[in-house]
């Protein structure tokens, strides 16, 4: 099932369409953060400016790398050791879709673990957006069970995989970096 739903997920990515599917935090909606229109789905689907940069998803340290100009040593230790999932801001993206980049070119990026979005990202072959799966300024849903409807009918694949899970999930914690290894905590 897990396989079937990972290829039926990236199927609609690759034309361009939107997802809904489970991550390591709460369930996210997701295209493929290089394609600059379908980003822009998204980012119509949450009525939320482009000004306000989503985040994305990779599969490894090493796919981290290609998708931003330079990761601090400290930084490395922070993604391989961290025991929750942890988004860190990096100073210059590169490669992704321009409108998923902040205005000052800064891009949020985790390395997930959960089964699902590695699974999904590690055979995708690039990042993936990844953002709540909510209306911007609605709560964050913590499980699959309090999405909207209107969410649910507004992407064009829902991945069927760990629907049924009564975890509730909290976002990521977030740190932003500089090029020099200097961080702050975001969240």
């Amino acid at each position: 099932m897990l396989q079937d739903e990972v290829k039926k997920a990236i199927e609609v990515m690759r034309q361009g369409g939107v997802i809904l599917y489970p991550t390591d935090t709460v369930w996210g909606i997701g295209c493929d953060a290089t394609n600059e229109e379908a980003v822009k789905k998204v980012y119509e689907l949450k009525r939320r400016a482009d000004s306000k940069a989503m985040i994305c998803l990779v599969d490894s340290p090493d796919r981290l790398a290609r998708y931003v100009r330079r990761v601090p040593d400290v930084v490395w230790d922070m993604v391989e050791l961290a025991t929750t999932p942890l988004t860190v801001i990096y100073e210059h993206g590169s490669g992704l879709a321009p409108n998923l980049l902040a205005d000052d070119g800064t891009v949020g990026i985790r390395v997930t673990n959960e089964t699902f979005s590695k699974a999904l990202c590690y055979r995708f072959q690039k990042p993936i957006v990844s953002t709540s799966a909510n209306i911007s300024g609605e709560p964050t849903p913590r499980s699959f069970s309090e999405i909207s409807d209107e969410v649910k009918a507004a992407v064009d694949y829902v991945v069927c995989y760990n629907q049924r899970s009564r975890e509730r999930h909290q976002p990521s914690k977030i740190i932003r970096v500089k090029e020099n290894g200097e961080f702050e905590i975001l969240r």
